[in-house]
């Protein structure tokens, strides 16, 4: 039987700030994009704020109205990334498997370390305390058979929670829970699930495989797959997914203007291709994300005629979706992405008319990427980015969000 943990940092940006300033300790916080604009909204709110009903995403006008004593922070990257590092660091004392699923979260595989740490709960139990104790910081541990169920563990208990959830328990722990709780069902699924009667996990797994087949083609196997609790994905350390490339960013209050947003989806692109072009791929299709003041998410993706691999030819392909589809309304959260991916061949050969500005293109983000991958991301910019406070970090690959 595996054993694999899954730690999730509680109220990550909130705690991080506590950390380091003791006046912001056992006091409601809200970590929030622009504290001095009334319609900025909040990225994270400690549980001492959480009490009063603040929640992510609320704007600091509603906060302060639950809250009259909450204090707002602007959020510091820098802070959390090299808080990330550490709490990472803490993980791979434990187990070489340690996979990294976003800042505040990964898996452990510990299968195998019971002669060292004891059984499972005790190994939980180290973690737990040791980052508590060396940076001060809580977190939720979920521990099972896989990391699905492990995942759901985490978020039983919070903050500072330590919950089991094997295979046996499934039926009695699982099945009972909102289907949303589901890794893979987002707001459209949920939709299209309630629609057919279809709440509850357990719900999920009394539907007939062959109609989730049909309803979600490939999908339906994974959903339902996991609503057994089945997940046979191994732990994997340094994994990025290779099928797609993409990354997406909460705004620090809702952009309305066309100029502001064309540069966040430039910022995004850029991070994007650069990771692309780094592991020798070139992008078939284009996927842009844009989620508004009400919370309300869409994306629009759009094929390539052909492969491209410039940060340029794959930005204006953006943009042509970003025209196509934005109404005009107040827009929270950009996300860029890149999918159907092909190795890129360096001996291509380029007809004469259509390419010659295509092949100086890429051999300008080539040379781009060299320097970035030499002297770091910030190293050289964009002119249109240059009067903005857009920077890259090496884990989110980004920092600050103005454009103005």
């Amino acid at each position: 039987m595996r054993n694999v943990l899954h730690i999730d940092m509680n109220a990550f940006y909130a705690s991080c700030e506590q950390s380091v300033e003791t006046k912001y300790k056992a006091r409601p916080l809200a970590v929030a994009g622009n504290p001095e604009m009334r319609h900025g909204i909040v990225l994270t709110a400690s549980y001492d704020a959480r009490k009063f009903g603040v929640k992510t995403g609320m704007p600091l006008w509603q906060a302060k109205k639950l809250c009259p004593d909450i204090i707002f922070t602007p959020p510091d990257y820098d802070l959390y990334i090299h808080m990330s590092h550490k709490i990472m660091e803490i993980l791979t004392n434990y187990s070489p498997l340690v996979e990294q699923f976003s800042i505040d979260e990964a898996w452990v595989d510990i299968t195998g370390t019971e002669h060292l740490w004891g059984p499972p709960s005790k190994a939980a139990e180290r973690i737990q305390e040791r980052i508590g104790n060396q940076l001060d910081l809580p977190c939720s541990v979920g521990m099972s058979d896989n990391k699905l169920l492990a995942k759901i563990a985490s978020d039983i208990k919070k903050p500072n929670g330590i919950t089991e959830l094997r295979a046996d328990d499934v039926e009695t722990v699982l099945w009972p829970m909102p289907v949303e709780n589901l890794i893979g069902v987002g707001r459209n699924i949920k939709e299209s699930l309630n629609r057919c009667g279809i709440y509850t996990i357990g719900d999920l797994a009394r539907t007939p495989y062959k109609f989730l087949i049909n309803m979600f083609g490939k999908n339906g196997h994974y959903l339902y797959m996991f609503a057994h609790g089945v997940d046979k994905t191994p732990v994997r350390p340094n994994y990025e997914n290779t099928k797609s490339f993409g990354n997406s960013i909460t705004l620090p209050y809702d952009y309305r203007n066309r100029d502001e947003i064309k540069k966040v989806i430039l910022f995004l692109t850029e991070e994007v291709c650069g990771r692309m072009r780094n592991k020798g791929f070139t992008a078939g299709r284009v996927s842009l994300t844009l989620k508004d003041h009400t919370f309300s998410s869409r994306t629009h993706s759009m094929t390539l005629q052909d492969h491209r691999y410039s940060t340029e030819d794959v930005f204006d392909a953006v943009m042509i979706l970003f025209d196509r589809f934005w109404e005009k309304e107040h827009i929270r959260l950009v996300g860029v992405s890149v999918s159907k991916l092909d190795i890129y061949d360096y001996a291509t050969q380029l007809s004469f008319l259509d390419n010659v500005d295509r092949a100086k293109k890429e051999n300008v983000n080539i040379a781009i990427d060299k320097i970035r991958n030499k002297y770091g991301m910030n190293a050289i910019q964009r002119a249109s980015l240059l009067n903005t406070d857009f920077k890259y970090s090496p884990l989110t690959g980004m920092k600050n969000f103005d454009p103005r």
